[in-house]
């Protein structure tokens, strides 16, 4: 399925039913009087979170959503029925914004939690609404008011603990497929991760919590170079971010200075987002000496003056995994 995570929806909400003139004319009723009924009001859009979804990529060819109106009142002082309501199933994690003002409608972050975005019109009054002793025949009735309508800009923010950083083929797709069932994409060119993945990391029966993994970033990413800078913002629900660093790079380039640059690119972005706790994961050790794992990551970890919790893994080989999963279950609990 294509990863959409972003839409531009128009929302009709459905106008109130018109009130109705209408008089009794029985035939052995002399004095009928007014008898026109209300109209029902018109219906209302609502989003819905749905687990079941997790992508915007419904909203790519479907894009205006209607709630039905009320019907109009009728004689014999019967009310209109009211209009339907539209509900529409959105991916849990999705933000709402108007438009045409920016402001923030809605955050739809638990499943089968619901938003107003566009309410229905109101019902028209029929004459009967307005017979009084003073106006006994009133043929004063009302219009049916219209609904709501707006332009809606969906995000998704997917909603996961964990989050995975760092710059292409550094190996946080292997770590995630290491550690979850999920199956990204792994090869040995950059940009494998077209989209973001989510996966399940089970610590024990009744521990787990869910990682987030992003294209990876490059320099220039927050001017808009690259991939990786269209998802940072998939990033933002994370309680923690995995730096992950390729300790031993194909092409000979400098580990401390890849991960500078992806520092540098993520505090250019959302100065918040660089605020987040953030541990370093220095990857692929695998393909170090083992006498010189431990100087080698120790060069790394002093020349990117890091003070948080550093790790030492292999994805591929599935060294040091237990350690890194328990200690992040352990911090998000």
């Amino acid at each position: 399925m294509i990863f959409v995570d972003e839409a531009i929806i128009h929302v009709y909400a459905g106008k109130g039913g018109d009130g109705c003139l209408s008089f009794r004319r029985e035939k052995y009723i002399p004095f009928g009087g007014p008898d026109g009924g209300d109209g029902g009001d018109g219906g209302s859009v609502y989003l819905k979170a749905d687990s079941g979804l997790n992508t915007l990529v419904d909203f790519r060819h479907r894009r205006i959503h209607r709630a039905a109106k009320g019907r109009s009142g009728m004689g014999k002082d019967r009310t209109g029925s009211k209009g339907e309501d539209f509900i529409i199933p959105v991916p849990v994690g999705t933000l709402v914004y108007h438009r045409d003002t920016d402001e923030l409608l809605g955050d739809l972050k638990a499943p089968d939690q619901t938003l107003l975005i566009a309410k229905g019109g109101h019902h028209g009054f029929g004459n009967a609404h307005f017979k009084s002793s003073v106006d006994r025949a009133p043929r004063r009735f009302t219009k049916g008011t219209p609904g709501e309508a707006r332009e809606i800009h969906l995000q998704l923010k997917v909603l996961a603990d964990v989050g995975l950083l760092g710059a292409p083929n550094a190996g946080k797709s292997s770590l995630i497929r290491a550690i979850s069932s999920a199956k990204p994409r792994v090869a040995d060119f950059p940009f494998t991760t077209r989209r973001p993945y989510l996966g399940v990391v089970s610590v024990s029966p009744q521990q787990s919590f869910v990682v987030a993994d992003i294209p990876g970033l490059i320099e220039g990413a927050a001017q808009g170079v690259g991939l990786g800078i269209s998802f940072l913002k998939h990033l933002a629900r994370t309680h923690i971010l995995l730096h992950i660093v390729d300790v031993a790079p194909a092409d000979g380039s400098d580990p401390a200075h890849a991960a500078q640059s992806i520092s540098q690119e993520l505090s250019q972005y959302d100065p918040q987002l660089a605020a987040k706790p953030r541990w370093l994961v220095l990857n692929k050790i695998d393909l170090l000496p083992p006498e010189a794992i431990e100087s080698h990551c120790q060069a790394i970890v002093e020349r990117l003056c890091w003070q948080g919790p550093v790790f030492k893994i292999s994805a591929k080989a599935k060294q040091g995994l237990n350690i890194l999963c328990r200690q992040l279950m352990n911090a998000i609990e």
